[in-house]
Order: C-alpha cells, then sequence, then structure tokens
C-alpha cells in the first residue's frame, strides 16, 4: 500500500505542481510577449492547488510530516508517547473521516446543482470527490499507523539506538 500510495499520491501532486508552474510560465509570457492572458488561468491555477493540497494530504499523514508540537515529548517516557501518537492518529483518523464522508455528501449536492466554475465552466463535483477521497485515504492511513503502534506492548522496555549511548 506504500508504494502504490507515493505513486499514486505523490504522481499526482507533482504532475498537478508541474502543471501549475508550466501555466504560469506561459501566462507570464503571453502577458509580456503577446499582451494576452490565458483565459481562465487564475481558475485553472486554484484548482490545481486544491489537487495539490489534496493529493498530498494521505503523503503527508503516511510520512508523518503533519506539524506537530513536542515540547513535553523530554519528559514524557517512551511508552507514553506511543500511547499519545495512538491517541493522535486516532483523532486523525476520525476527524478525517468524517471530513471524507462530508466532503463526498457535499460533491453529490454541487453535482446536482450542476455547479461549475465562474469562468471555465468546469464542473465542480469532481474535485469536491477528489478531496473526498484523499481526505478517506489520510484517514485509513492514520489507522493504520495507530493500529501498528498497538502491535508492540506499550510497558515494553525502552530500545536503546546508536545515538542514545552517547
Amino acid at each position: 500500500m506504500r508504494r502504490w500510495l507515493n505513486a499514486a499520491s505523490g504522481g499526482l501532486a507533482a504532475a498537478a505542481l508541474l502543471a501549475i508552474m508550466l501555466l504560469t510560465l506561459a501566462d507570464v509570457l503571453g502577458r509580456k510577449l503577446a499582451s494576452r492572458s490565458i483565459p481562465g488561468a487564475l481558475e485553472l491555477t486554484e484548482i490545481l492547488m486544491v489537487v495539490v493540497i489534496f493529493a498530498s494530504l494521505p503523503l503527508v499523514s503516511l510520512h508523518g510530516e503533519h506539524v506537530v508540537f513536542d515540547s513535553l515529548d523530554g519528559w514524557w517516557s517512551r511508552s507514553m508517547r506511543r500511547l499519545q501518537q495512538a491517541l493522535v492518529d486516532a483523532v486523525c483518523a476520525a476527524a478525517l473521516a468524517a471530513l471524507a464522508w462530508l466532503m463526498w455528501a457535499k460533491a453529490g449536492q454541487v453535482a446536482g446543482y450542476g455547479d461549475t466554475t465562474a469562468q471555465l465552466q468546469w464542473p465542480v463535483a469532481p474535485f469536491v470527490r477528489l478531496m473526498a477521497i484523499a481526505c478517506a485515504l489520510a484517514a485509513a492511513v492514520h489507522a493504520v499507523r495507530g493500529s501498528r503502534l498497538h502491535r508492540e506492548p506499550l510497558l515494553a522496555p525502552p530500545r536503546r539506538s546508536p545515538s542514545d549511548r552517547a
């Protein structure tokens, strides 16, 4: 699953980011050299930013790269830090799953209304569905991360790494 998620999410985020860069380059060159902007460039950039952000969310969860407040970690034992991480993963999984469910329902409403973007007239629902799927994947990642922490006994003696011995 890890390899697939890295390839799918990372590839989608990278492709969207590359598209933003190329679109921006073309738009700036068009404005400077031909005094013409690409119609819908701003709107397309906004849509691609949504893709970059939400496609990256499962990767950030997978690699544990969320913003972390770790001021108390030095005071807590290893087992307490593992318990804290398991609880954080459980809360994140629940919150992201709820958000995915709400977004999926919203995508249905948006599709029913026939909402489109203002300038390009693209349907909005597929992008909201993508956001819901990304949140569901991130929720699954947190659920798996949290469950793996429970495979080892919480009160096991701490393992010493070479850096701890110095």
